[in-house]
């Protein structure tokens, strides 16, 4: 397999050179140069483990055999909490929800960072190398990468988080980590300026290549590639095709199913689920990608304006046009809009997505509504999707199942769960003592200059 930038103007690398990369010398994201189809192998096979090597076999030969792929998977997976690692719950009359959440952080990232982690210290060890991971979160990412890749010998992760818009929880998931080789780095800013310097830093060609820096955000091809075997192993589970409602932020979990469609798996449709941060939204809805500012939500991983992911859905609309996907991202930063052809944006669209968003409001009474008719404490990222599902589940909804993704543990974000259901839930016995634990972490201002002397500092 060999891999392509959505921008046209990276040379083509396979999946090891892709995985420590991150993102494309262009300023792209890499994409496999052709989309591989889906084996019957493990068709309706209970094992989690043996549906995600055949899944992704395709994407790593041959950089990764099928014997190492399935020790690092059989590895990644053990560290998951329910022994369907992703298991499917029955919240209605042909409503699903599909728990991300058992892994060490408590969140859906966990599901693709236990295993790239595994991933890196593969191939540095095989090829004696080094980087420093630098990433942004919005708050989920942050806590799986570092619990990914802390102890590494041959990592350094230093992850950018805006000041005062995660969860408390989330925060001290990042802070509290007590690896040398790990860092919480407080930005005075939004989740869109750590994406933006995140950035800036790649393509800063001489600081990039000094520092080998790499990336575990969901601009790394890799992330994307172990999501896409969720939806692969749930849709298998019925018999007609399914419809996914996705809490959706950065596109990328969404765009993770996208893929799994293209490559086969039985699934009809999806919804995507917005708090007030609706860009998304609205350009399925109305065609408008209009960048505002970001609105702080009890639902903070999804407050984001710029969704790096869906350069790679931009990418397929535009026929793989590299050229024109550049002219149009660069245009966008520009003057905060992106322009797509009516019939452009319908062929891609029209009968794949459907959208809605919900604000805080509607998201506490959905939290309410799930606790009293179904017993069940969600969070808020998962509230907006239930609601979603109930919005377009109804007496002419899809004829097949539709499984919501619950993307954290209501523990996560227990103030808002229990301004809802008057009911806090508790962190599982790994996590009791999160609070009492010492927080080491530091603030740097919203500036490229500042931020790249601080990561030169804890690169070892």
């Amino acid at each position: 397999m060999k891999y392509v930038s959505t921008r046209g103007r990276a040379p083509e690398l396979g999946f090891a050179d892709v995985l420590l990369a991150g993102l494309a010398n262009d300023g792209g994201l890499y994409v496999p140069a052709t989309w591989p189809k889906l084996t019957n192998r493990g068709r309706r096979r209970h094992d989690y483990v043996d549906r995600a090597v055949e899944v992704m076999l395709p994407f790593v030969t041959p950089d990764i055999d099928e014997v190492t792929l399935t020790h690092l998977c059989t590895e990644a997976y053990s560290t998951f909490r329910h022994p369907a690692v992703v298991p499917l719950v029955q919240i209605g009359a042909n409503q699903w929800v599909q728990e991300l959440f058992h892994g060490p952080t408590l969140a859906f990232k966990d599901v693709a960072l236990q295993l790239v982690g595994r991933m890196f210290d593969h191939v540095l060890a095989r090829r004696g190398e080094r980087v420093t991971i630098v990433g942004a979160t919005s708050g989920d990412t942050g806590s799986a990468a570092i619990d990914g890749v802390s102890g590494c010998d041959n990592v350094d992760i230093v992850i950018l988080y805006p000041l005062g818009r995660t969860s408390e929880v989330q925060r001290r998931q990042m802070t509290t980590v007590e690896s040398s080789n790990a860092h919480a780095v407080a930005v005075d800013g939004t989740f869109d300026d750590c994406q933006d310097l995140v950035k800036a830093m790649f393509n800063d060609a001489p600081f990039r290549k000094r520092n080998n820096l790499s990336a575990v955000n969901s601009i790394n091809w890799a992330r994307v590639m172990a999501q896409t075997v969720y939806y692969v192993v749930a849709s298998e589970t019925f018999v007609e095709p399914s419809t996914f409602v996705v809490p959706t932020g950065n596109f990328g979990n969404v765009l993770a199913g996208w893929i799994a469609r293209k490559m086969g798996a039985p699934i009809s449709d999806f919804v995507l689920a917005s708090n007030t941060n609706d860009i998304l939204t609205r350009f399925v809805n109305d065609g408008d990608m209009t960048a505002r500012s970001v609105v702080p939500t009890l639902s903070p991983s999804m407050d984001i304006q710029v969704s790096s992911n869906f350069e790679r859905l931009l990418f397929e609309m535009n026929g793989r046009d590299g050229g024109l996907t550049s002219e149009q991202l660069d245009r966008f930063r520009q003057i905060g809009s992106l322009d797509v052809e009516p019939d452009q944006r319908a062929a891609f669209i029209d009968g794949t997505f459907r959208a809605a968003a919900f604000d805080d409001d509607a998201t506490l009474q959905e939290i309410s509504r799930m606790h009293d008719e179904i017993g069940m404490l969600v969070d808020p990222h998962t509230a907006t999707g239930t609601a979603a599902a109930r919005l377009f589940g109804g007496p002419n909804g899809p004829v097949g199942p539709m499984v919501t993704l619950a993307t954290a543990h209501p523990a996560k974000f227990p103030d808002a769960v229990e301004q809802a259901t008057q009911t806090r839930p508790t962190l599982p016995e790994h996590l009791v003592d999160l609070s009492d634990r010492k927080e080491r972490t530091q603030t740097v201002a919203n500036d490229l200059a500042a931020v790249q002397a601080l990561v030169e500092s804890l690169t070892r």
